[in-house]
């Protein structure tokens, strides 16, 4: 197995605290899909069941990348701990754009985001829209190397995504005849296309903020400054 980052803050993967962190995690998620399983809803019955949901989408990545990772730690092999790293550059960001978007429009109105007769109790609402955002920012920030996407790169990746979710979210609406947040609803087209185009930029933030974020924890000043001006990411250190 490959020595530990000289920027990665504690040992991992590792079969003491990474292990812990993730097993925690996959706990919390699994309770999540456990919760969804008994939640019947017209949602779960219609065509791309609760999956039409930003929210599970980014869940089942968040339990891939702790599956991973914590098989990884039980083998202590480099090349798992490569995937979950790789991983986490999608499903760190995403979830925390979903933290952001959700309790943004909850504070607004919750009614955008779930009908009234839908909503959910404060324990199972913070582990859908809280836990994964909490725990994947723990597993970079602690847990990782630092990541080597640039700005370009991670807006491409984000308008990538938005585009696959918005492509799901039409053909599920062209077979349910309805979208599964209700804001959708309300927009025209256009005001659609604007809010994906918005989310993206804001998932790309998200991605240089938890760059920076990593600079700041670790004490890497030039890892700070890298996150927002050097075009080619961070280099090796010497």
């Amino acid at each position: 197995m490959a020595g530990r980052h000289p920027l990665q803050r504690f040992a991992s993967p590792s079969r003491q605290l990474s292990a812990l962190v993730h097993l925690a995690g996959i706990l919390s998620f699994a309770k999540s899909f456990e919760f969804l399983s008994a939640w019947e809803t017209p949602m779960s019955a219609a065509f791309g069941g609760h999956f039409q949901f930003l929210t599970i989408i980014g869940l089942s990545l968040a339990l891939c990348t702790f599956v991973i990772g914590f098989l990884a730690d039980v083998t202590l092999s480099s090349r798992l701990f490569a995937l979950k790293n790789i991983l986490s550059v999608c499903s760190a960001p995403l979830e925390v754009l979903i933290s952001i978007l959700y309790w943004g429009l909850c504070a607004i109105d919750k009614s955008l985001v779930f009908p009234p007769e839908f909503q959910l109790d404060l324990l199972p609402d913070i582990g859908f829209h809280a836990a994964p955002a909490i725990f994947l920012a723990a597993d970079l920030l602690l847990l990782s190397p630092p990541w080597t996407i640039h700005g370009f790169s991670a807006l491409a990746l984000s308008e990538f995504l938005a585009l696959l979710y918005w492509l799901w979210v039409e053909y599920c609406f062209s077979r349910n005849g309805w979208y599964p947040y209700p804001i959708f609803d309300k927009f025209s087209t256009w005001q659609r296309i604007l809010l994906f185009t918005f989310s993206a930029l804001l998932m790309t933030g998200s991605t240089m903020a938890l760059k920076w974020t990593y600079g700041k924890i670790n004490g890497v000043e030039k890892f700070k400054k890298q996150a927002v001006t050097d075009p080619a990411g961070i280099r090796k250190r010497k």
